[in-house]
């Protein structure tokens, strides 16, 4: 992996997973990736902005602040940047978000703007993950070419064992590795 000049943009949401996205934003940084990170006010519950910050080297793009980019709309900006954008954790919510083309959070705006490959990797309970809607949002996703790296199985924040913990962060970074080959 690490293509020194290349920008991955990482969405964050409202996931109890979104403390590994921290793990993942560390590790694409030690590859060489310019990292932006935008996050859901939800996503901001788990984490704080001052992980990210640090482990990106960037300001942290939140509904909330208008980040670095004064001349141009945030989520038009990223899209700019990007050459990946990874939402990880994706939730329930973010995936029919993304599937219908809602547009009300950073990383919702940010995901209709861009222009590169798109990743998601999903995090939510087992029984989420295979109720119907999930499982089409995810099938609409697949056709438009986002690229899915299904949840492990295991045990989930919640004690019930099932598919929906966030894939390794290997297998993510592999993931990536494809989608910019």
């Amino acid at each position: 992996m690490g293509r020194v000049s290349r920008t991955v943009v990482l969405g964050v949401t409202g996931s109890i997973a979104a403390f590994r996205a921290a793990d993942l934003c560390s590790a694409l940084r030690k590859d060489g990736f310019e990292m932006r990170v935008c996050m859901t006010r939800w996503a901001r519950e788990f984490v704080g902005d001052l992980t990210f910050t640090t482990l990106s080297n960037n300001p942290v793009i939140t509904d909330d602040n208008i980040g670095d980019f004064a001349d141009r709309p945030e989520h038009l900006a990223l899209g700019d940047l990007a050459d990946l954008f990874v939402v990880a954790p994706a939730t329930a919510n973010i995936l029919g978000k993304m599937a219908h083309g809602v547009a009300d959070d950073i990383v919702s705006t940010t995901y209709l703007s861009v222009q590169c490959p798109v990743l998601v990797a999903p995090a939510m309970n087992t029984r989420m993950w295979e109720h119907p809607a999930v499982r089409e949002n995810i099938a609409v996703l697949g056709r438009r070419g986002v690229r899915i790296v299904e949840p492990d199985e295991g045990v989930l924040a919640c004690g019930d064992i099932g598919t929906g913990r966030l894939a390794a962060t290997e297998s993510i970074l592999a993931a990536i590795d494809e989608c910019l080959s």
